[in-house]
């Protein structure tokens, strides 16, 4: 092999592994996105009027491919579809909550992407009980023309307990 071919196929390498990269930074960014417009649909007082939700319940929806599938397992239910999930945002079932979103395992593969993430939330239940929820997510995410998406994303809940 050349030194100019040996050049050039070291130039391929990097940039896909720049371009990995790259990929694994923006999945962040639409997860740590996700958790603050989660968030953002609660003030102090509890779930915010119908009027500000609406936005925001959009936005979130738009964070999903057409045929994504949301699904947070039993008492917060499953969505097919990003208007399914957009009316499932405009629902909030809490009176507050904070994902945390932690120990990002992302796999990129071409347009498809799979990641598994840590989620430690406090929460206010609706009777004004506050609560710790913890689990596991595993989301898939596909490539589009907007950008990263996610298609999956399935919560395995691990504990929901009141806390102190």
């Amino acid at each position: 092999m050349t030194a100019e071919a040996k050049l050039s196929q070291r130039i391929e390498q990097l940039e896909a592994r720049l371009r990995a990269l790259e990929d694994a930074e923006a999945i962040r960014e639409l997860k740590a996105r996700y958790g603050e417009l989660v968030d953002a649909r609660y003030g102090p007082e509890g779930p915010k009027p119908a009027v500000e939700l609406e936005p925001i319940a959009r936005e979130l929806a738009g964070l999903f491919t057409e045929d994504a599938v949301w699904d947070a397992g039993g008492r917060l239910g499953r969505c097919e579809g990003r208007e399914a999930i957009y009316q499932r945002f405009l629902e909030p079932t809490l009176l507050a909550s904070r994902h945390l979103f932690v120990k990002p395992r992302i796999r990129v593969e071409g347009d498809v992407a799979h990641a598994t993430w840590d989620l430690l939330a406090p929460c206010t239940t609706p009777d004004g009980r506050p609560h710790w929820m913890a689990g596991v997510e595993e989301d898939e995410y596909a490539r589009t023309p907007a950008g990263w998406l996610h298609r999956r994303m399935r919560l395995q809940p691990l504990f929901f307990e009141p806390r102190n």
